[in-house]
């Protein structure tokens, strides 16, 4: 009976890879077609009324093009194997289950290869197959297909990035594949766990949509009214060239006009999540509604999946999407939730009753976390301490002999930081993993002496607080130098924030040399329009001052958007001369702020371990920029670096 029922489950269990709706209307190829009608224009087509026509098919062709453009087809994981679907059902290409010796993807660019008696075949991009990564290799595990998940890209299976014949192996990275493991187990976990509402009214939560009406009515009109002038050039101007050359740029301005409009009204559709304990219902205005049974829902992951995309109807990528899994770990739905708040959403989830799974879900760890981790010989050797030598960091006993070792070449990075009031340690391995997070009053040694020992033998030690520490009380102390009266302190008050753009030299070099290429390209056009304008300097009076104004203009519009960086107490953080925040790093995961000599020079952003979090792709006033870190305290160089001021205090 067991046997029949899990036979059962292993038929009906299947994974539908995602597919746009059928109901709508996309033109195809909009922008080459809006490049197409600028050429078109300049074509010498006569009569008048046939070059309006051709101008006007080049608007119309894509949204015909559309209608004939077949349904695509979607891809099938079930006991039949791997299967391609066509529009009709009937299967284009497919890989039986019996056949497949090993499904392997690519963490980074998420390709599955499937490996096979004969060799391996590429298959593709999950995101494209309209797969996810979690379910996919759940589904593919239920169905006892061996899934592997390599860190790294394609080129780990190329033939020039394999070792050589006398090379060993090299051992293949699987920390995103220990990640799904310790997802699906998650899963198995509250599968049938029972359900506990706290709450039982209805949550709510909707995208905001700001300017969408106003922005797609906006591209409309400019639309009518270039198709209005292009009307009014054939009927007047006939086919002279300086009539086909402005008809061709209002072509171009209302082809582009519309596409931005179509774009924009696509991509800020709204999005509507209603929460209850007994039903989810979402809708999306462009993509399509669901509405799933409470009761039939195990648990629901948030964070990264596949969703279609609004603009182009195709499956992609998208970092906020709702996977719905059964009671038998089948995928109910994919919903999607880009723009939403995924803390708002999770916790909405959680408190209706559903069992929410998230990648980063932190493991609960009680107030004595790490000691459990510290090998035994820690606890078994009396009088025991840490100690650090040129060799590396050890365990030495009473007499001071090492008892054990970890080799200098084998240490990541060492952190140390404060919880609850007390002094941690927590070391990295060479590959980044923790392995060590303890109390210093266990490894009985102090937080000054631990410091200044690692960074005498040069090991990577990090105390952001510490750092944080001398760069304020460098700054206080500057600053009651600097005071010219002793008179009596006002309260104080918080630094503003400093905004830091590249230099004013380079800013003009950009803009000098954009102007430059645009005229330029005036005078090259001055030379194949000579002909047709009377001759080259006619031509030149009026292409130069337009090729200087268009550089001018295009240079000042990419300077008004110009990514800044934003220093204050809380942290660094890149933004946008419009407010929009690109990147931000809190003080408190902030190691430090520097130039980074290994690859290339370059200003980038360390976390307290050494590790790179954000690279700046545009040059500050140096400077400036460290006169702002140590304003506000945030620390400067290398997390690693020296300081020969005296330590304070234990912090």
């Amino acid at each position: 009976m067991g046997a029949d029922m899990s036979r059962s489950v292993l038929v009906n269990l299947e994974l539908i890879g995602l597919r746009a709706p059928a109901r709508r209307l996309r033109p195809v190829a909009a922008g080459p077609f809006a490049l197409l009608s600028l050429v078109v224009a300049l074509l010498p087509i006569r009569p008048a009324g046939l070059w309006l026509a051709a101008v006007i098919a080049c608007y119309a062709l894509p949204w015909l093009l559309g209608l004939w453009e077949r349904r695509p087809g979607r891809w099938r994981l079930s006991a039949r194997g791997l299967e391609h679907l066509a529009a009709d059902g009937t299967v284009v290409e497919a890989y039986e289950l019996s056949r497949v010796e090993e499904f392997a993807v690519t963490a980074d660019d998420g390709v599955l290869t499937i490996f096979h008696r004969f060799g391996a075949t590429v298959a593709g991009p999950l995101a494209e197959m309209g797969f996810d990564l979690l379910s996919f290799y759940i589904t593919a595990r239920r169905l006892g297909i061996t899934t592997h998940v390599i860190d790294g890209d394609r080129s780990l299976f190329e033939d020039d990035g394999l070792p050589q014949e006398d090379e060993a192996p090299r051992a293949l990275g699987r920390r995103t594949e220990q990640r799904l493991r310790d997802q699906e187990a998650a899963l198995l976990a509250v599968a049938h766990e029972p359900r506990t509402a706290s709450r039982t009214d209805t949550g709510r939560l909707a995208t905001t949509t700001t300017g969408r009406r106003r922005t797609t009515a906006l591209g409309v009109l400019v639309t009518l009214l270039s198709l209005t002038m292009v009307t009014r050039i054939a009927l007047e101007s006939g086919v002279a060239f300086g009539g086909r050359l402005m008809g061709g740029l209002w072509a171009l301005v209302g082809g582009v006009a519309m596409m931005t409009a179509r774009r924009r009204r696509l991509r800020s559709a709204p999005l509507s999540w209603t929460i209850m304990p007994s039903e989810l219902r979402i809708r999306h205005a462009t993509v399509g509604e669901w509405r799933v049974r409470g009761g039939a829902v195990a648990a629901a992951v948030v964070g990264p999946g596949t969703a279609i995309d609004p603009v182009s109807g195709r499956p992609a990528a998208d970092q906020t999407v709702v996977t719905l899994f059964g009671h038998r770990l089948e995928v109910l739905a994919r919903l999607p939730a880009h723009g939403l708040d995924a803390f708002q959403l999770t916790h909405a989830l959680d408190e209706r009753g559903y069992h929410v799974v998230t990648p980063d879900q932190a493991v609960p760890r009680p107030s004595e976390y790490g000691l459990a981790g510290l090998p035994e010989i820690f606890s078994r050797v009396p009088g025991g301490r840490l100690v650090v030598d040129d060799d590396g960091i050890g365990w030495a006993d009473g007499a001071g002999d090492v008892i054990l070792r970890m080799p200098r070449d084998r240490i990541g990075g060492m952190e140390l930081l404060t919880v609850d009031g007390h002094a941690w340690l927590r070391m990295y391995d060479d590959e980044g993993d923790e392995f060590l997070a303890a109390p210093l009053s266990m490894l009985r040694i102090s937080r000054t002496d631990l410091r200044d020992a690692a960074r005498r033998v040069q090991l990577p030690i990090t105390d952001a607080e510490y750092d944080a520490y001398v760069n304020a009380a460098f700054y206080g102390s500057m600053t009651h130098l600097e005071t010219a009266e002793p008179a009596k302190e006002k309260p104080k008050k918080t630094l503003p924030e400093a905004r830091l753009d590249v230099p004013t030299r380079t800013r003009a070099l950009a803009y000098a040399v954009t102007a430059t290429l645009c005229e330029l390209v005036a005078v090259l056009g001055s030379l194949w329009l000579r002909a047709d304008l009377g001759g080259f300097w006619p031509a030149l009076a009026w292409s130069a001052p337009s090729g200087l104004v268009l550089g001018l203009a295009g240079a000042w519009l990419y300077d008004r958007n110009r990514p800044q960086l934003r220093v204050s107490a809380l942290g660094i953080s890149s933004v946008t001369r419009l407010g929009r925040t690109e990147w931000s790093v809190t003080r408190q995961a902030l190691g430090g702020v520097g130039i980074d000599e290994a690859e290339a020079p370059r200003l980038v952003v360390w976390s307290p371990a050494g590790r790179v979090l954000r690279r700046v792709s545009f040059p500050p006033d140096l400077t400036e920029l460290r006169r702002a870190c140590e304003r506000h305290g945030l620390p400067w160089g290398p997390p690693d670096a020296g300081h020969g001021a005296a330590p304070p205090p234990e912090l």
